[in-house]
């Protein structure tokens, strides 16, 4: 069975970020997009069609995630900054949940993503299994980088060698890539330079490049942590490549990368190294703000990601694309600086190419068939369809978000239809929420 979309405007996120009136998203039966552009050039007359009004674009990526922490939102209140928050609050918190409870969190979380149009996460969390059934409980789709860590408290889930060890049986077993729609692919989650042991970030980066897997870690994310590890290597980038993570050919994110010099950006270029860039965490724990125009032009590849929701508080994406245009403004002075264009490919196009994906966050044929209608009806569309495609993007970003938000599909299945989720019960999932937030101590 073939499927045809079709709506008054698609927005296949390409690189111009081009505004197609009319156009018509062909998906094959296996999940993935087999046309997209005008109907009378497409290949054949489709099984079914699927007319819908207003906007279709693919779904946003989160690209640096720890949706289990939904459990712990709200968590240290206001007035602590990163490391104070992490020693003091989450980590203690932390000890407290077990596996249901990260379960719990992660199928929440997931519902309140793919209401806002978001369909892959990129996560970094423990309790793998939980995490896994939680991502295909909902419908959704995420990177899974299980974390690797040395810290006291965490020995509980055994030692860093154990936890990379897992990881590798796992990759090793089922494949990068696997469950209905390749819903979930696997990879590596050393979580800092602070965290761990030089020896433990090569590991994990051998271990990684050998399969052909992501590795996901924190880059100089607050000033402290910063300070004291470029005093000791030059700084985390420099630490990395001297290690051999950062290589040409490897798979690597560096989430938050906050404080970085010239020469840092350089390093993350030379080797293709992608960034999730979290600004609305970085701003609300005073982490500092990256510098994305410069990521921009020295040819990094930078996502946009939400962080946890214990420190962000919002799984909403597109909060983040608005906030990291109007912070990348406000840095250079200039109100032309970031786009509304550019900043929707931040949260799209942007986000997969930070991954090393070609098959997310855009609609071209070979894609997965992630997609997001969008309303227009409300005031966030004051003129309608019937505007300019520029005012028509700013309209989007600046205004309208995950409220206009109204179907999603995921490898074409649909998972959210007006507003609801289809795969998995809204109410028993936030009863779980509240469960395991009644078991840890706060």
């Amino acid at each position: 069975m073939t499927t045809r979309f079709t709506a008054p405007v698609v927005l296949p996120c390409d690189e111009r970020c081009s505004v197609l009136r009319d156009a018509v998203v062909d998906v094959g039966a296996d999940g993935r997009i087999a046309y997209v552009g005008p109907a009378a050039h497409a290949a054949a007359e489709p099984d079914t069609t699927r007319p819908l009004s207003g906007i279709l674009l693919p779904g946003l990526i989160n690209a640096h995630a720890h949706t289990a922490m939904t459990v712990l939102r709200g968590l240290g209140g206001d007035e602590r900054p990163l490391m104070r928050w992490l020693t003091e609050v989450i980590w203690p918190a932390e000890g407290m949940l077990q596996a249901a409870d990260a379960g719990a969190g992660v199928l929440a979380g997931c519902l309140e993503m793919l209401r806002a149009g978001v369909t892959t996460s990129v996560e970094m969390y423990f309790y793998t299994d939980a995490v896994i059934e939680s991502v295909l409980a909902a419908g959704s789709r995420a990177v899974v980088t299980p974390g690797i860590i040395a810290v006291p408290g965490w020995d509980r889930l055994g030692t860093w060698q154990q936890m990379l060890d897992d990881i590798s049986v796992r990759i090793d077993a089922d494949g990068l890539r696997f469950g209905p729609g390749e819903r979930i692919e696997l990879g590596y989650g050393p979580h800092a330079a602070y965290t761990l042991p030089a020896e433990a970030l090569a590991a994990a980066a051998a271990a990684a490049q050998h399969r052909g897997a992501l590795l996901q870690t924190h880059v100089a994310e607050s000033v402290g942590e910063d300070a004291e590890l470029r005093a000791e290597h030059g700084s985390v980038p420099l630490l990395l490549e001297r290690l051999g993570v950062l290589r040409a050919g490897a798979r690597v994110l560096a989430a938050h990368a906050v404080h970085l010099s010239d020469a840092d950006i350089a390093v993350l270029a030379r080797h293709g190294a992608g960034v999730a860039h979290c600004p609305g965490s970085n701003a609300k724990l005073a982490s500092g703000v990256a510098r994305l125009l410069d990521l921009h032009a020295a040819g990094v590849p930078v996502g946009l990601g939400t962080d946890g929701p214990a420190s962000h508080d919002d799984l909403d994406l597109w909060t983040d694309v608005r906030l990291a245009a109007q912070l990348a403004r406000l840095r250079a002075g200039d109100a032309a600086a970031l786009t509304a264009a550019q900043a929707l490919l931040l949260a799209t196009r942007d986000g997969a190419a930070a991954l090393g994906r070609d098959d997310l966050g855009t609609l071209r044929a070979g894609a997965w068939a992630d997609l997001v209608h969008v309303g227009v009806d409300g005031p966030a569309f004051p003129g309608g369809l019937d505007v300019p495609d520029g005012r028509l993007l700013s309209n989007l970003v600046w205004g309208g978000g995950a409220r206009s938000v109204g179907d999603v599909w995921v490898a074409a299945e649909q998972v959210i239809e007006r507003g609801v989720p289809t795969r998995a019960d809204p109410e028993r999932a936030d009863a779980a929420l509240r469960a395991a937030v009644g078991r840890v101590a706060v």
